[in-house]
């Protein structure tokens, strides 16, 4: 059934929020609740933030409480400078759009889990929570947004929605997560010329078929081929080094088998050697006179650990060898644990996103995020909630600014992303496929940088 911005917001709070928030230093009004207002919407209209407005209501902190029409509600005085509450830090006070969202009016439908009831609903929740920090933020430089929310379930029929979304007329619809949802509300959306976007990972092949749908996830053919030829352009005279890690249950064979196939055509010769080798035959498969790039065929932290402890003694006992490495998304997991070989061997991870803890903006998002649901995002690569902040603030600029016209291809875009970057692409004369792609390169003098491709 569908939720209001009120009940999904409230739910959102206190899923996860038991501690007590301190009391409002004083109060300017009180607000009688009209029919359709928001917990939300309210703040946003006195400039609070959710924080200043609950504070100052301690009864809505209560478990169940549902804001009524005729109710009152006491308006504190905010504690921070106008416009700039719950997405300060996190936002550039000046943007190169703020002209062109002042005064522009979006309506956005989310038709995703929203629950606590398994690890979907609680991704998808803290996905919405980003979601609607990027609309606090759009806000801020003029941009209204009405956002209409349904708890979308794995079982849900998705046409038992379309009443509901009809009447909200929206501009934009984000969702549905499982696949076999998509078609009814992709039918739906084409017959009203709505953007549809896809955030996460799907089976079907709608985006084909559907010029509204913009699809983010990227297959693993995909993304191996963005690998492969960003291989091929960053390391033109290298000499790669194939290591088997003896992993039964690996499926990168079919990445390094088509690396293998696409270097022979280029007539490239290679070294393959095994991570069980002794250090004298490991060491014959390396060139001493160019430089070695090396690719596992595992992306599992145990077997990168054997190979990293291999290539270390081999670097002790040949110092002059030029040694880099060629890995997997998955290998950012490890990061915390791995760092220091990586910059040691002059890493390359192909991603398509990249969490940055050190970097300002990032941190001052999470730090924002707790302040308003108490609680820390998930530890989660890539992290939810600056997902959905990345793809609100990438499709609500661009749909506010081009309007129907906007594609998100690179030369539309005008937002840095925390973590999340996207291009799209026409797939023939249908819908939009992301197709960003990046390596990120751990430099061996410390620093990390991310190479777009």
């Amino acid at each position: 059934m569908k939720k209001t911005l009120r009940t999904v917001l409230f739910a959102l709070l206190t899923l996860l929020c038991a501690s007590a928030w301190g009391q409002a230093s004083g109060v300017q009004k009180k607000y009688k609740v009209k029919k359709k207002d928001t917990i939300y919407g309210i703040a946003h209209k006195y400039d609070l933030t959710i924080d200043e407005l609950l504070n100052a209501n301690p009864e809505m902190k209560a478990e169940g409480y549902s804001l009524k029409a005729g109710d009152y509600v006491l308006i504190p005085y905010p504690t921070t400078a106008k416009g700039a509450k719950g997405s300060a830090g996190y936002s550039s006070a000046k943007s190169a759009t703020q002209g062109a969202l002042q005064g522009k009016h979006l309506s956005v439908g989310v038709l995703l889990p929203l629950h606590n009831n398994d690890g979907d609903g609680r991704r998808m929740t803290e996905y919405y929570r980003g979601l609607l920090m990027a609309c606090d933020s759009l806000r801020a430089e003029g941009l209204s947004v009405d956002i209409h929310a349904w708890n979308v379930n794995i079982d849900s029929d998705i046409t038992q929605f379309m009443p509901s979304l009809a009447g909200a007329r929206c501009d934009v619809v984000f969702g549905p997560l499982y696949s076999k949802q998509v078609r009814g509300l992709a039918e739906f959306c084409k017959a009203r010329d709505i953007k549809m976007v896809i955030p996460f990972s799907i089976s079907g092949d709608d985006v084909s078929l559907y010029t509204q749908i913009f699809q983010v996830y990227q297959t693993d053919n995909r993304l191996y081929n963005s690998a492969i030829e960003s291989f091929l352009k960053t390391f033109p005279k290298a000499h790669p080094v194939f290591v088997d890690c003896n992993d039964k249950t690996s499926k990168k064979g079919s990445f390094t088998f088509s690396l293998r196939t696409r270097l022979e055509s280029n007539n490239i010769k290679y070294g393959i050697t095994n991570v069980s080798s002794s250090d004298d035959a490991f060491a014959r498969q390396f060139s001493a006179t160019e430089p070695n790039v090396v690719i596992l065929n595992s992306a599992r932290s145990p077997e990168l650990t054997q190979v990293l402890n291999k290539l270390a003694i081999l670097k002790a006992t040949h110092p002059t060898l030029r040694i880099s490495l060629f890995g997997y998304t998955e290998w950012l997991m490890y990061q915390q644990l791995d760092e220091a070989k990586f910059h040691q061997f002059d890493t390359y991870i192909p991603s398509t996103f990249y969490y940055n803890p050190l970097d300002k903006r990032t941190a001052a998002l999470c730090q924002s995020y707790e302040r308003w649901f108490h609680t820390p995002m998930q530890q989660a690569l890539p992290r939810f909630a600056i997902t959905g902040y990345d793809q609100g603030q990438f499709f609500l600029r661009g749909i506010a600014r081009y309007g129907k016209a906007f594609k998100g291809t690179r030369e539309q875009n005008r937002y840095h992303a925390l973590q999340s970057p996207l291009a799209f692409k026409q797939i023939s004369t249908a819908g939009m496929q992301n197709d960003y792609f990046q390596l990120i390169h751990f430099l061996p003098n410390g620093n990390i940088e991310a190479l777009s491709y």
